[in-house]
């Protein structure tokens, strides 16, 4: 598409990542229209995600204040955060001081017509999160807390950037990020010379690095002031807003936030290339910044727009803008009329009734080691819980100390926010001694008090699967695993770690040490092998050892041992005794433990039972895991 904007290499840092043009116009495309709601920046490690937005600050228009003009700021927003940091709090010092009520403006206040990075989005709370995105769509931050009523702009760019191999960001959190892009390193040797080359020159005199693109960045600058100056004047038809809004009918988007965000981008990439009016070109390209990441429906959907099922989409829309315009339709020759967007044509070499492809060797049986195949139905579970109250990560799963949630009494320790009623209670009985008789009450350092909240925390969740030939035998591993892929889900959305063991042969395999990508995890469970003896001791040292380790690496993360098995312990000589033994030695380890009862039939050995009380942890069996068959919490025992 022909752009009225120059070529621009842009100085380093956004010249020196050559392969990343998607990103960096996403990023232009914020700064000429704030209202977009911010870019989400996903990629693998070194792919300087972060170095291109920090570039982007000296882009943008200075700031016109009270004060004057100034450059515009790059405000970090460090993932341990409190929510009032974030967006201000109650100025203690003031009301101590003065005895007046008067507001301490937080970050947001503070990125007021600049960019809000967030490095490693995808591991803030949940609730700060929505904190930012509900100030970034409607560009105002609004404060009621602690007797305070307070209002004040907050427009800025917002870019937050994440590693997926840490965990994923929520679908609906997602939806709340105006632009998605992916960025991976260039496989180009050229361009990976060239960006080595480019980091070196500016490491040894970083001063003539920038004046030698100087030039380049104060053009762009530049241009991007002149698009936000013509973004007002152009026009977006009800031809084009008709194709908008069948192209997001199409994909089956959720709500309207993806047409409105998709005109917006539109609309600001015909300004950039200086159009006076928004066309298919446009809209096309606002739909691969917008859509992709608004089709995720599931954590463990992948992520990204099929290029073919986007053309069929915007051929419909393009039908329905013609039919809204009253001119006839214009069909491709040769393609069916009534095919749906994004379906594709039936393969006639392909039987798609026919038998699963059977890889290597044919039609030859299946050895004893074999995938597990399709996972079975899955469910929403009961809370697994860990008992007691730690003062772990956020999360949703077990009950922590935190600097959020419910406040349960009042501490002389600060640094949980204040406790505004336990303060002045300290505060009642000393107003005597400080000479007080009547009018405002008299306050000192020494009143404070912090509150003590409990809130709930993530955990790290290490799953033992026995994936031995005794599940496997009686048609029960899809059952499991659709009960496993349920339980990774319920870990995803209660943000926690996972770490999957399988069991079977003579070992226990390791097949995903702990992580935050809980999408991995189900991609490892589709390939298990199952098959042979249960050396359900193995499981669980194994587990204890995973455990151990973590604990060095986060001691406040607390663990939670989920063992799916029918408890027929057959690895080995008096393999049950050995089992009982390391159930126990996991269990003196302060680990907690719920057993998933996998057993069935009319004759039951409850041997999962037993290990459960050797574990001292809880117990389920595989039917009542689902939380619509019983309501209630599962928790370990203590």
């Amino acid at each position: 598409m022909d752009q009225a904007r120059p070529d621009f290499s842009w100085g380093f840092p956004f010249s020196a990542v050559v392969g990343q043009d998607r990103l960096r116009l996403a990023l232009v495309l914020c700064a000429v229209h704030p209202g977009i709601g911010g870019v989400l920046v996903r990629g693998e490690k070194g792919t300087a995600k972060s170095t291109v937005v920090r570039a982007l600050t000296a882009l943008l228009p200075a700031v016109h204040d009270e004060n004057g003009s100034r450059p515009a700021r790059l405000i970090e927003l460090p993932v341990g955060a409190t929510e009032d940091r974030v967006v201000g709090s109650l100025d203690l010092e003031k009301v101590l001081r003065d005895g007046e009520r008067a507001f301490q403006p937080g970050l947001l206040s503070a990125a007021h017509q600049g960019v809000l990075y967030v490095d490693e989005v995808n591991l803030l709370h949940d609730h700060l999160v929505d904190v930012l995105l509900d100030a970034a769509a409607m560009g105002r931050v609004h404060v009621e807390r602690d007797g305070i009523s307070h209002s004040h702009a907050a427009r800025f760019v917002l870019v937050g950037t994440m590693n997926p191999e840490e965990g994923e960001l929520r679908p609906q959190l997602l939806d709340r990020f105006g632009l998605a892009v992916d960025v991976s390193a260039s496989r180009d040797v050229d361009v990976r010379m060239e960006v080595v080359r480019r980091r070196l020159d500016f490491e040894r005199d970083p001063a003539r690095f920038a004046e030698r693109y100087a030039g380049q960045d104060a053009a762009l600058a530049a241009a991007i002031l002149e698009a936000r100056d013509r973004l007002d004047s152009v026009e977006l038809d009800d031809v084009e807003l008709r194709r908008i809004a069948s192209l997001c009918a199409s994909f089956d988007v959720d709500g309207m936030r993806a047409d409105l965000v998709l005109a917006r981008t539109a609309t600001a990439h015909a300004a950039w290339r200086g159009a006076g009016a928004v066309t298919a070109d446009d809209v096309r390209v606002a739909a691969e910044l917008t859509l992709p990441h608004r089709r995720r429906r599931d954590p463990f959907d992948e992520p990204g727009l099929d290029e073919q099922q986007l053309d069929d989409a915007l051929r419909q829309a393009d039908e329905d803008a013609r039919a809204g315009a009253g001119e006839p339709e214009e069909p491709e020759p040769g393609s069916p009329p009534d095919s749906p967007p994004g379906a594709e044509a039936p393969d006639p070499d392909t039987d798609p009734e026919g038998p699963d492809d059977p890889g290597p060797g044919g039609g030859a049986p299946p050895p004893p080691e074999r995938p597990a195949g399709p996972t079975g139905t899955q469910f929403t579970t009961k809370l697994l819980e860990v008992p007691g109250v730690g003062e772990g990560a956020p999360g949703r799963r077990s009950r922590s100390r935190s600097s959020r949630g419910r406040a349960v009494r009042s501490t002389a320790e600060q640094g949980h926010g204040l406790h505004l009623v336990g303060t002045l209670f300290a505060a009642a009985g000393r107003q005597v001694d400080r000479g007080r008789t009547s009018g405002r009450m008299i306050l000192d350092s020494a009143d404070l008090r912090g509150a003590i909240r409990e809130g709930r925390e993530g955990n790290l969740v290490v799953f033992v699967v026995d994936a031995s030939g005794s599940m496997a035998a009686r048609d029960r591993l899809s059952a499991v695993t659709g009960a496993v892929v349920s339980l990774l889900r319920d870990a995803y959305q209660r943000r926690d770690k996972v770490a999957v063991i399988t069991v079977r042969g003579r070992s226990a395999e390791l097949v995903l040490p702990p992580t935050s990508s809980v999408d991995i995890a189900v991609r490892r469970l589709r390939g298990m092998k199952t098959g042979g003896k249960s050396p359900l001791a193995e499981g669980f040292l194994r587990a204890r050892e995973v455990v151990l380790r973590e604990r060095l690496r986060d001691p406040q993360r607390r663990a939670l041992v989920v063992a799916l098995t029918d408890g027929r312990a057959t690895g080995g000589k008096d393999a049950l005794h050995r089992a009982k033994v390391a159930a126990g030695l996991l269990a003196d380890s302060s680990v907690a433990s719920v057993v998933v009862d996998c057993e069935t039939g009319m004759v039951r050995l409850g041997l999962a039972a037993e290990l459960s009380r050797q574990l001292r942890g809880g117990y389920v069996r595989l039917g009542e895991l689902s939380a619509q068959q019983v309501a209630g919490v599962v928790r370990a025992a203590a």
